[in-house]
């Protein structure tokens, strides 16, 4: 390829993520502790090449955090939550399916960032860039709120209540909330949220947008999970992570719409 050809800074983020995610692919590969299936790190090498080629080293480091922090959580207190029978399947370890409903809302904003940023589609203007990438640390912000509050509740929480009557229910139960998941929550929000405005993502402000659309997408995935989940055999654990994460994306980007 011509280095001075114009469709070499175009290619340039692209090919660095291919060679990225490939030498992250041949370690994992490499390392005996498995954090996903074989099909899971097949479809996380996509993922890792979109949102580099889409967001570059920023987006990228936003979705690392999530995966290495999110894998870490779940781990928690696991021989506990084995012997109660509510750990994860597989031990923890994520397939493709955990992926996309963990990061499909987040692929869907990166999108948009890439399209306005490329001029591709008219009326996509600076500030609709922004918003996309507000959306973007917000869905990952809302799905390790997620994930931090239901594996810490699981481990650790004392009292457990449905969040729909606040009847006292078995630790685990699809609804139930606890004192310490909550707050366990709230700093897994605000760790993505922070290291969204570190590397340039979003706004100090849009610290705090994130912490509330993460808390508020949290709480509803709580009453989806004690209302619907269990009367819906189509209404898999995946489809209500993207509900989830696609609640924290389109809330923090109302929030932002209205308050800035």
């Amino acid at each position: 390829m011509n280095l001075e050809s114009p469709a070499w800074p175009v290619a340039m983020p692209w090919l660095i993520a291919l060679a990225i995610n490939t030498s992250l692919l041949a370690i994992a590969a490499l390392l005996p502790k498995k954090l996903l299936t074989t099909t899971g790190y097949l479809h996380a090498w996509f993922l890792g090449v979109f949102v580099w080629g889409c967001l570059g080293w920023p987006g990228y480091t936003v979705v690392m955090v999530y995966f290495l922090v999110g894998s870490a959580v779940t781990r928690i207190g696991m021989a506990k939550k084995a012997a109660a029978g509510i750990a994860e399947n597989r031990a923890g370890v994520r397939g493709p399916e955990n992926v996309w409903g963990s990061a499909l809302t987040a692929a869907l904003c990166a999108l948009g960032v890439l399209l306005g940023m490329s001029g591709q589609v008219s009326g996509l203007s600076d500030h609709w860039v922004a918003l996309f990438g507000l959306g973007y640390v917000a869905s990952f912000a809302t799905k390790l709120s997620d994930t931090t509050a239901s594996e810490v509740g699981k481990a650790y929480g004392q009292r457990t209540f449905l969040i729909t009557t606040l009847r006292p229910v078995p630790a685990g139960t699809e609804g139930a909330i606890s004192l310490e998941g909550t707050l366990a929550g709230v700093l897994g929000s605000a760790l993505i949220a922070s290291i969204g405005w570190v590397v340039g993502l979003i706004t100090p402000s849009g610290i705090l947008l994130c912490l509330v659309a993460a808390f508020i997408a949290t709480n509803l995935e709580s009453v989806i999970g004690a209302t619907l989940q269990d009367q819906l055999p189509w209404l898999t654990n995946e489809l209500v992570n993207i509900i989830n994460t696609t609640i924290g994306a389109i809330t923090v980007i109302l929030l932002a719409v209205t308050f800035t």
